[in-house]
C-alpha cells in the first residue's frame, strides 16, 4: 500500500537557475524509477542559509508531495545521499486524509 509523503530537498546549485530546473526534472525521474507517484512539486526558489555550510551559502529548495511504498523511501534516501547536487533531503509521512466521516 502506497503512503503519502512530503520530501524537502535543498539542492546545491552553484550557477544559474536553469541548472535547478534540470536537477528537479532528474529527481522526478528518479522518483518514478522507484515507483513513486508525484502529486505536487513546489519550487521554493533559492534561499540563503543563516550560516554558511563550508563554501555553500545558499540552496535551491524544492518540496515534493508524492505517494510511494514505505520500502522505497530508504532506496530514495540512499540514492540521493550519493548525489552531490542534493545538499540535504528530508522525508515526512503525511497523514491520510480523513475519509468521509459523515
Amino acid at each position: 500500500m502506497k503512503n503519502r509523503y512530503e520530501g524537502l530537498f535543498i539542492l546545491n546549485v552553484k550557477g544559474s537557475e536553469e541548472t535547478a530546473k534540470d536537477m528537479v526534472e532528474r529527481i522526478e525521474k528518479d522518483f518514478a524509477k522507484e515507483g513513486a507517484q508525484i502529486e505536487t512539486v513546489q519550487r521554493l526558489e533559492r534561499r540563503r542559509f543563516s550560516y554558511a555550510a563550508g563554501t555553500l551559502d545558499s540552496g535551491y529548495y524544492v518540496n515534493f508531495i508524492f505517494r510511494a511504498e514505505p520500502a522505497s523511501i530508504g532506496k530514495l534516501r540512499a540514492r540521493f545521499k550519493l548525489d552531490e547536487e542534493v545538499y540535504r533531503q528530508h522525508y515526512k509521512k503525511l497523514e491520510a486524509k480523513a475519509a468521509a466521516a459523515a
